[in-house]
């Protein structure tokens, strides 16, 4: 039996002798490194803080006191010491554990996270509801893989360190986040120098001075100076002049170490920062020599490091989407591509190495990245912002107030729109069109496939206005790709069949599987129009009235939540133009939070693949 099989609760590692706890350290990574082989996931970051972890539970008392984890990627060896070991093969699968913290899954999970950068100012909100109601745990935030680039951490740390309450974060500092690091604040924060050498600079110090017999004034002048001389090395000037007490930086794999600095910077009572160096994909070579690739990487052997790859097939919708971009810029010199920190997530890798001037990483700063954006497009340039749906959520107030109010041409490239898989809630780009439609002058377009795809993209950037193409996470449908890229009429819908029964409004991804559920439904006497609505706004409004008036059945599907989405916009149409007597399904995700899964499972139960439609379809035509 293998000491992590005795590990039922975070009680059984305070039972641990420290010289058992490199074998426990070896459980977790083996069990890690299994379950992300088999169900992907994200590895390196995880298998980094597998001894700070084990430290943290040794130290303090979980749930008693809180542990808030930034984005939480780094929460497996958590999950594995805290009671979820027998079910972590279930990670990231339908009904499974989440591969993120979830307060509903167990009470060791302190806060829901998902998205980086907030776990300080939860912690900060926990400390004074602690100090409010008079209790005496700890709160701790554990921030790493570069959440201190995102603008809210500081935001959080400014206040948190104003407060100056018994609160202590954690900097997991492993020099990388998804992709490497970019900006001067990441260069600040590694230039460090090692553990080692700044205890031989002060043990040396000491030792000298006392030889010379200088007296303590003399010695505690020099130590003064030596701190002055490790801030030269280490980020601790800039946590201090925000209220906290610096510590480090220390090995964040030296277990002795940590569990005794823990231990003292428990019985503080201010807020304390632990600068903790550690090694992403610690423990697993091929993670450890590729990060990126292994930051999330899905089904892998884990013998030999190599991912597997799918049954092949069509490229996906972000390769395509990457290609287009590059043959667009070749031909205009004013586009510039612009990431938050997810370069190869969203297929701008290659534009990065063929347009290096134009490129811009901006960092985990979403808000950052649109209003940078905007500056752009005022100096005469067409910025592309490629971006996953729910993270450009981040910026709404910046795509609101600095793009669409100055009606600028900025492109927003939504990538992960729709059901996004084993990442679950937190990550389906589920409210784009929703938190878009209203904004002003935005036009907001979804492909069928992948060429449509190529053709938007060179749409959107025509314009001189704002624009957001949405496309889906995976491969295409496999269509030929047209080598010359045309400007469609902005919100003119395709007509692709004809029936006579109700008409089908079908939203990107929802095109297919439209056609699919109208052939099968035709060998049952229901003939159905289907149309391409490409565009959610503007609608093409003469197209949808006349099919309105001519069946008087409508049926709008859409892989976006149903409040505010492309049927509500259908209604609204309706409305405005004071149609009657038609009636209207609408085919969507529900109001409510969207599970993990694999897309083809959670698309069945949501009723949206071809099989799910026609049994909506055949439903509601039953009961008119």
């Amino acid at each position: 039996m293998s000491i992590l099989e005795t590990i039922n609760s975070p009680e059984d590692i305070k039972k641990l002798p420290v010289s058992r706890l490199p074998e426990l350290a070896a459980n977790l990574r083996q069990a890690i490194i299994r379950t992300c082989a088999a169900n992907g996931g994200h590895l390196a970051t995880s298998l980094g803080v597998v001894e700070l972890t084990i430290a943290l539970h040794k130290v303090f008392t979980t749930p008693a006191d809180k542990i808030i984890w930034d984005v939480g990627h780094q929460a497996y060896a958590h999950k594995l010491l805290t009671g979820r070991r027998d079910n972590f093969g279930t990670l990231r699968t339908l009904n499974g554990i989440s591969g993120f913290p979830k307060r509903h899954e167990s009470p060791h999970d302190a806060f829901d996270a998902g998205h980086s950068s907030t776990s300080i100012s939860a912690a900060t909100g926990f400390t004074v509801a602690r100090d409010l109601s008079g209790r005496t745990n700890k709160v701790l935030a554990v921030i790493g893989d570069r959440s201190m680039s995102g603008g809210m951490a500081y935001e959080g740390i400014n206040h948190a360190g104003h407060l100056n309450k018994d609160m202590i974060i954690i900097l997991n500092d492993n020099e990388m986040s998804i992709a490497g690091n970019v900006g001067a604040l990441s260069t600040f924060l590694t230039r460090t120098a090692s553990s080692e050498f700044i205890h031989r600079f002060k043990k040396s110090t000491e030792s000298f001075l006392k030889r010379q017999d200088m007296g303590k004034g003399v010695l505690h002048v020099a130590r003064k100076m030596e701190e002055s001389f490790k801030g030269l090395f280490t980020p601790g000037m800039l946590f201090e002049a925000f209220g906290f007490e610096y510590i480090g930086p220390i090995d964040g794999h030296d277990l002795p170490a940590l569990i005794e600095t823990l231990e003292k910077v428990k019985k503080f009572d201010n807020s304390v920062l632990i600068h903790v160096l550690t090694k992403k994909g610690m423990g697993y070579k091929p993670a450890e020599d590729n990060p990126s690739l292994f930051h999330g990487v899905g089904p892998f052997d884990p013998e030999t490091g190599k991912v597997l790859k799918g049954k092949g097939g069509a490229a996906s919708y972000t390769a395509v989407f990457g290609a287009a971009l590059c043959k667009l810029a070749s031909e205009d010199d004013r586009i510039a591509a612009i990431t938050a920190a997810m370069p190869d997530g969203t297929g701008l890798a290659r534009f990065s190495q063929e347009f290096p001037d134009r490129f811009f990483d901006v960092g985990i700063a979403e808000q950052h990245g649109v209003t940078f954006a905007a500056g752009l497009a005022v100096g005469g340039y067409r910025p592309v912002f490629a971006v996953y749906s729910s993270f450009l959520q981040r910026a709404y107030d910046q795509v609101c107030h600095d793009v669409c109010l100055q009606n600028l041409p900025v492109t927003f490239a939504i990538d992960r729109s729709g059901v996004v898989g084993s990442d679950g809630p937190t990550h389906h780009g589920a409210f784009d069109i929703s938190y878009l439609r209203h904004l002003p002058n935005m036009t907001i377009m979804a492909p069928k496939d992948e060429n449509e795809l190529q053709h938007m993209l060179a749409t959107a950037i025509s314009l001189g206005s704002p624009a957001a193409v949405r496309y889906p996470r995976g491969s295409g449908c496999g269509v030929a790709l047209d080598q010359t890229l045309g400007v469609l009429p902005v919100g003119t819908a395709e007509l692709l069949r004809e029936g006579e029964t109700a008409a089908v409004l079908a939203l990107g991804t929802m095109v297919r599987p439209a056609l699919e559920a109208a052939a099968a439904l035709a060998e049952e006497g229901l003939s159905l129009t289907v149309v391409n609505a490409r565009f959610v706004k503007p609608l093409d409004e003469e197209l949808f009235i006349a099919l309105a008036e001519k069946h008087r059945i409508l049926i709008t599907i859409e892989e976006n939540s149903l409040p505010g989405g492309f049927g509500s916009a259908v209604l609204e149409l309706l409305e405005q133009r004071g149609v009657s007597g038609t009636r209207v399904l609408r085919l969507g995700y529900p109001d409510s939070a969207i599970p993990q899964g694999e897309q083809h499972e959670l698309r069945a139960m949501l009723g949206l693949d071809s099989a799910g439609i026609i049994n909506s379809i055949r439903t509601f035509l039953a009961r008119l």
